[in-house]
């Protein structure tokens, strides 16, 4: 009976209690969007459609190798604040990751 109540209480939760991963675009050398708000523990996926290599990073967060044309790179934001991605090839540049 306690087994069939705890699967009832999962089956009800809201899909927010689970981890979400948002996709970010790197095009023009430029992120799209310039701009993401995601929950603590939520992942972002950064797909490399430029024609360019990039090398993501976040102080103390993330610090990437090169990734070429059509790479992708997944990273996880553990805690919250408001975090600036950079690449370390364009320096121009910036994503702002706002982490609830």
């Amino acid at each position: 009976m306690k087994r069939l109540l705890a699967l009832l209480l999962v089956a009800v939760m809201p899909a927010t209690a689970f981890a979400a991963d948002k996709v970010i675009v790197q095009k023009g050398r430029a992120f799209n969007p310039k701009d993401v708000t995601v929950n603590r523990g939520d992942t972002l996926t950064f797909t490399n459609e430029d024609e360019f290599i990039h090398q993501m990073y976040a102080t103390d967060l993330f610090d990437s190798d090169e990734r070429s044309p059509g790479q992708k790179l997944t990273e996880d934001f553990p805690r919250s604040g408001t975090f600036e991605v950079r690449c370390h090839i364009h320096p121009k540049m910036k994503l702002v990751v706002r982490v609830n």
